[in-house]
């Protein structure tokens, strides 16, 4: 896009309160909203707190301490004597649970599993974020163009009140015809009310990714072209299809973690006893494992279960990839048809409006038209020329949301 230059000293006035305000450039917001935007610190924390626990996520429990007192007799002469009868003992031991080998495998793939699933999580939100401070940094663009445009035909429509007041005190017009220009000028008002508010909702959605106050927008638009068969190409690596990858894939650990159940786990019990000095100390050693003989009423469901879980997230992985394939399409038509409108505004009606309004100009200064054509000519050429920049507007903001979304991914 390119800026109009005719519009160069009314955008000096339209922005003089926003001196102090620092400009941002297109790419620089982009930049920004990946930086300074705290949805996407957090997510990040969440990935280095997963990333921390993963690294434990295969080692052995902690061991486990035991003491106690054994055969310690309660009646009789020995009653609650440590060193009459020989079973009696004072013991310390220490035990160790070791899972199988598989269990621990699993989770560590499951961990793993979780990393990766809260990366592509980060990379939807990465995504979203660029989108909307792309969206809003066009938004604030074109609502300064606009507001530049309708202060310059404010301008432009005063300078017929002089016209008119004369051409009404020679008799050339009709007293009426006086009151036409204050009608376009508060037409014009309206619109220009209208882009203020434009301009400030923008200026606060930016505010929402960059973090700067009352930011204004600065440099070339984005390009209103884009590249259909990289688009298509690049649809099953969006954020979104990786999402539902990374999700399948957790599912798929799940399964391995609830299989590796079925296999039986292990552990080792030492244990020193001190006993009465005539009979001597002793040393226990023990061994123990896990025995999974009811798999069908406990292992199995559990399995089943995660089974059914990775079965719907493959399920939901196409059902994603369905609808982001329906919403390319639909986000593609949409930029089509506001290239072509456009286009068809710029290119065809535009033009007219201001052959309209020379010509109307050229027989009012020959005597065969009223100052109230010209009036209605130059209203509508602001107008339209306001409109075209809706348009100009809506086609950059299409064409940058189809990049943003389905090509240009934040690293």
């Amino acid at each position: 896009m390119v800026w109009r230059s005719g519009c160069a000293s009314a955008a000096l006035i339209v922005f003089a309160q926003a001196a102090q305000a620092r400009p941002v450039g297109y790419e620089e917001a982009l930049r920004a909203a990946r930086v300074e935007q705290p949805v996407l610190q957090a997510r990040e924390l969440e990935v280095e707190a997963l990333r921390s626990t993963a690294e434990a996520a295969d080692e052995l429990p902690d061991p486990r301490l035991r003491a106690g007192i054994v055969n310690l007799p309660v009646t009789g002469p020995a009653a609650f004597d440590l060193d009459r009868q020989l079973p009696t003992q004072v013991q310390v031991g220490v035990e160790q649970e070791i899972p199988n080998l598989a269990k621990r495998r699993a989770r560590a793939g499951l961990a793993g599993s979780d990393i990766r699933l809260a990366e592509a999580r980060l990379g939807v939100v990465g995504r979203d974020v660029e989108v909307a401070a792309g969206r809003a940094w066009i938004s604030l663009a074109y609502a300064q163009q606009r507001l530049a445009l309708a202060v310059e035909a404010q301008d432009e429509l005063r300078k017929l009140v002089p016209v008119a007041h004369s051409a009404v005190a020679s008799g050339s017009a009709r007293p009426a015809e006086s009151l036409e220009i204050r009608r376009a000028l508060l037409e014009i008002d309206d619109a220009r009310t209208r882009i203020e508010a434009d301009r400030e909702t923008a200026q606060a959605r930016l505010t929402r990714y960059i973090a700067r106050d009352e930011p204004v927008a600065q440099g070339a638009a984005p390009p209103v072209d884009v590249d259909l068969i990289e688009l298509r190409r690049t649809l099953e690596s969006n954020p979104g299809i990786i999402l539902a990858d990374t999700a399948e894939q957790r599912a798929r650990a799940a399964i391995d973690l609830a299989r590796a159940e079925k296999r039986p786990d292990f552990g080792v019990n030492v244990s020193f006893g001190r006993r009465n000095p005539d009979f001597g100390s002793v040393v226990s050693v023990m061994g123990s494992v896990t025995l999974p003989i009811f798999a069908g009423r406990r292992q199995e469901p559990r399995i089943a279960a995660a089974e059914a879980q990775a079965a719907a997230a493959l399920a939901e992985r196409a059902d994603a990839l369905r609808a982001l394939e329906a919403q390319f399409e639909a986000d593609l038509a949409s930029w089509r048809s506001a290239a072509r409108q456009w286009q068809r505004a710029r290119e065809e009606l535009l033009p007219l409006a201001r052959d309209r309004a020379d010509l109307e100009i050229a027989s009012f200064a020959a005597g065969r038209a009223e100052l109230i054509d010209v009036i209605e000519a130059k209203t509508a050429l602001a107008l339209l020329e306001l409109e075209i920049l809706e348009r100009e507007e809506a086609t950059v903001e299409a064409a940058a949301k189809l990049r943003l979304t389905y090509q240009e991914h934040m690293q």
